[in-house]
């Protein structure tokens, strides 16, 4: 038997069950939208997308919608063209929770069970009703709520296996907890009681008032939050720009486009926030018994290098390597560690710790624990610097600012992973374009004059911007200038978004570029610390760690 899969929580699925139907949410992630991208509008929303996705795919026959909102109107309109589904029905729900939209919610449902049974050739059973509605409870102590958009059930089941807390699923359909009505003694009647206890869940961001949501966020057991939207849902961003200023306990705001083809990135975001919650050198279990001859090395996997510090145990650096990564993230990760013994006189087993961050941290072999570079990064920052409250870090693949408090430990983060512009990949493509080396490309653009902008926010485009202002010969230091304030644009960005300020400390490897460092600091209206060791600050903070396990 098919299940009637559904994708809101007023969806009446102890109606479908008293006529015999399977509800099941449909929450799983689609690898990809090549499917529904042949039919719907490239700005549809993910979550729309997932729902044709898996619709043309085989994997629905049966599917109830609510009109939540314009996407799911569309996505209704597309499915009914396709003549894919078995049975498809659009329940019209009113976004009040009493007064005519109780009516109005009761003339739908007896309109559904009128179709849904002649559909599947059964009579309504009462007793199959009430024995539908299950209560939900939340977790007893601390516990993290993960909030916001529809989250398919494999990264929510990630971020269940990172927090450090039992974490509640409150997302869209996840908290749906209508109430039995009660045994009214006809059909009619029963069904007005049950419009009245769907309206009257704990409303979503459809509904005119929205009020109630602040139970979500007033619990006192209420360790964290993470909060999920998906690009182009307007509602749960708009919840999301409200709860960010109000919120005492920590809030980790996540974005995916409705496909898991981001979910390693998101990793790093979650693994990141859980060692907030957590702190690495506070976990008792993670103390272990002194080996080898008290020597700790970080190894720092970055998508463009691979950075080894070893320290001694009294913190002084004995070795310190930045080698290309190449082809694979192991191979990389054990040639510097080898060049970093060599250096400092060492072998292996004279290590008695080991902590892998970066990029490829959780492929490398031999390390004792793997620490997110954002938590790494702070802590090598706060270890140079003790004055350092935010750090700026624009990587190979990845740009991220960090916010710290006075201890070094992170206070709040942002990252942009979404696309190469901004980062050290993008400064590395324009330099191959514009035929300079990368010493050259980190200097040339101070000695500028003609004030030009690069306005593309693609690597692509911008790519082909500057093939354009080549062509009309404009000077290559004023080209390199414009692309300098390109990439701080972006950073400035973050650093706005997560409300940094003095002391600020610049790390990764486009540290080094005084160009971008001079345009930051012009876009920021503060100077930069920058420290010889910048590009090595997180396998520096991998090496503290490995000290204090």
């Amino acid at each position: 038997m098919n299940p009637t899969c559904y994708v809101c929580k007023y969806t009446p699925t102890e109606l479908l069950s008293a006529y015999g139907g399977q509800p099941l949410l449909l929450d799983q992630a689609p690898e990809n939208f090549e499917r529904s991208d042949q039919v719907a509008h490239p700005n549809l929303c993910g979550f729309g997308k997932s729902i044709i996705q898996a619709v043309l795919t085989g994997q629905v026959k049966e599917l109830v919608l609510v009109n939540c909102c314009d996407s799911i109107r569309s996505v209704y309109d597309v499915l009914k063209e396709s003549g894919q589904l078995d049975f498809l029905y659009m329940l019209d729900l009113l976004h009040h929770q009493d007064g005519c939209s109780v009516d109005h919610a009761k003339g739908q449902l007896l309109a559904l069970a009128e179709a849904y049974g002649q559909y599947k050739g059964t009579t309504f059973d009462k007793a199959a009703f009430f024995a539908a509605f299950a209560g939900q409870g939340r977790p007893k102590g601390p516990y993290i709520a993960v909030l916001g958009a529809h989250m398919g059930k494999e990264l929510f089941s990630m971020t269940q296996s990172l927090m450090p807390l039992p974490a509640e699923n409150g997302t869209c359909a996840n908290n749906r907890n209508p109430a039995a009505p009660e045994d009214a003694g006809d059909f009619d009647a029963l069904m007005e009681g049950y419009a009245r206890s769907l309206l009257g869940q704990l409303p979503c961001m459809r509904m005119a008032d929205t009020a109630a949501r602040k139970t979500l966020y007033n619990d006192p057991s209420l360790a964290g939050v993470v909060y999920h939207t998906i690009k182009f849902c307007d509602y749960y961003g708009f919840e999301y720009a409200g709860l960010k200023d109000q919120l005492s306990v920590p809030l980790l705001k996540l974005e995916s486009d409705g496909t898991r083809q981001s979910q390693e990135q998101l990793r790093t975001r979650l693994e990141a926030f859980a060692e907030g919650l957590q702190p690495p050198d506070s976990a008792g279990e993670e103390k272990r018994a002194p080996s080898g001859r008290g020597y700790f090395a970080g190894i720092d996997s970055g998508s463009t290098t691979t950075d080894v510090v070893i320290l001694d145990q009294d913190k002084q650096v004995l070795a310190k390597v930045i080698l290309p990564t190449g082809a694979g993230a192991t191979g990389g990760a054990a040639r510097a560690l080898d060049q970093a013994l060599a250096q400092a006189g060492l072998k292996k087993s004279d290590l008695t710790a080991t902590v892998t961050t970066g990029y490829g941290r959780s492929v490398i072999h031999g390390g004792d624990k793997s620490i997110t570079e954002i938590t790494c990064h702070a802590k090598g920052a706060h270890f140079l610097n003790p004055a350092v409250r935010t750090v700026v870090d624009i990587g190979g693949q990845d740009s991220k600012v960090i916010r710290l408090d006075e201890n070094g430990g992170v206070a709040n983060f942002v990252m942009n992973d979404k696309c190469a512009a901004g980062t050290g990949r993008f400064l590395e493509m324009m330099a191959r374009t514009l035929e300079l080396s990368l010493e050259e490309i980190s200097t040339i653009g101070l000695s500028w004059k003609e004030d030009i902008t690069i306005s593309s926010m693609c690597t692509v485009f911008a790519d082909s911007e500057v093939v354009s202002l080549v062509a009309q010969n404009k000077a290559l230091p004023d080209i390199v200038h414009g692309l300098n304030r390109s990439v701080a644009a972006r950073a400035a960005a973050l650093f706005r978004r997560v409300k940094g300020g003095p002391v600020c400390m610049m790390t990764g490897g486009v540290a080094r570029n005084a160009g971008v460092v001079s345009a930051l600091e012009e876009a920021l209206g503060l100077p930069l610390f920058i420290h010889e060791d910048s590009q090595l600050c997180g396998a520096l903070g991998a090496a503290l760690f490995a000290l204090e396990m």
